[in-house]
């Protein structure tokens, strides 16, 4: 009976740490992957026409 308890104990604790990693890597990523949206965004693309560019031609 002992001996359950403590396989018990140990697995919560293992399982709690795998969540922490978890998030952790799930946090990293959604930050890396906001300032990727942000580098992407402020780029000036060549597909764009803008309306002035349009009247021209």
């Amino acid at each position: 009976m002992r001996r359950r308890r403590t396989s018990v104990r140990m697995t919560r604790w293992i399982l709690f740490i795998s969540f922490i990693f978890l998030f952790a890597r799930l946090i990293f990523a959604t930050l890396g992957a906001w300032d990727h949206h942000q580098e992407k965004m402020s780029e000036p693309s060549g597909q764009i026409i803008s309306v002035d560019d349009r009247h021209d031609n």
